[in-house]
């Protein structure tokens, strides 16, 4: 059976806007994602929300050995028609957020440094996928996501445009902008723009730095409108002229912003504040 026929034999789906679903339909996009993807013959794939499988078709047509996790039972149960002659399909119907995915994974024998994740998410809660695949003990070789093109820009944001999103992607991986994906790609045809994002993890996980770094993330970006030493200084209870000093120590002006650091910075400053 050829997957990328069958969906044309089955009955019509209706999205369900109440799950964001808009199906990819542009099969130029889908080309350029397993592009970006490396996807080879043999690659072991996490798939986030297969949807009607138009991702999922050319990753088994590809040589991929899948793992799909699917929200809408409906979904699922048309995947498990659609592909049921495939072996190399496992659909699990599940929330992402609510499932033990690091126990899933390890279930299934995925390594750390030898799988993918190739996802078309859902862009209402992006930003805890995001999270969420970042923070895996086993961690994927890279992740390649469709999301919204401002969130995509905001990811792969440089110095003067970071925001706290842009600081936790990049201070786990390295975050490229890859293919920019007009509205017109997908059924039903959404209000916004996309693009292709890939991150590849270039830092394990750990709770307790993850604490350290980000409380003085967070707190830089309390107000943006204000320069970041009076929002750390309110923040951590420190005299102005003490983060003043750290700051120039730094080579950074006295009156920087949270959105023109770097992640360097913020590690620098997350050293500063723990001794506090």
């Amino acid at each position: 059976m050829n997957p990328l026929k069958s969906m044309k034999e089955m009955n019509p789906l209706k999205p369900k806007k109440s799950l964001g679903q808009n199906f990819l339909r542009d099969t130029r996009i889908i080309s350029e994602i397993l592009r970006v993807a490396h996807v080879q013959a043999g690659d072991r794939v996490l798939e986030i929300g297969p949807g009607d499988g138009a991702l999922t078709a050319p990753l088994l047509m590809a040589g991929a050995n899948v793992k799909a996790i699917e929200f809408d039972a409906e979904l699922v149960e048309r995947l498990g028609i659609r592909f049921q002659e495939s072996d190399n399909l496992s659909l699990l119907e599940g929330n992402i957020l609510e499932l033990d995915l690091g126990r899933y994974l390890a279930e299934a024998q995925f390594e750390a440094g030898k799988y993918k994740v190739v996802a078309n998410i859902p862009y209402y809660i992006t930003a805890p996928i995001i999270r969420l695949l970042l923070s895996l003990s086993i961690q994927p070789e890279r992740i390649v996501l469709m999301v919204q093109d401002e969130v995509a820009e905001r990811l792969a944001a440089r110095p003067g445009k970071m925001s706290i999103i842009s600081v936790m992607a990049q201070y786990y991986s390295t975050v490229t902008k890859e293919v920019f994906v007009p509205k017109t790609a997908f059924f039903p045809m959404p209000k916004v723009d996309s693009s292709v994002v890939q991150l590849v993890p270039n830092r394990r996980f750990s709770p307790e730095d993850d604490r350290r770094i980000f409380r003085v993330v967070r707190a830089g970006f309390a107000a943006r409108r204000k320069v970041l030493v009076n929002n750390l200084s309110s923040s951590f209870q420190v005299p102005k002229e003490a983060v003043e000093a750290k700051l120039i120590d730094m080579g950074l002006s006295q009156k920087v912003r949270a959105q023109e650091l770097q992640v360097e910075d913020w590690e620098a400053l997350a050293d500063f504040f723990a001794k506090k």
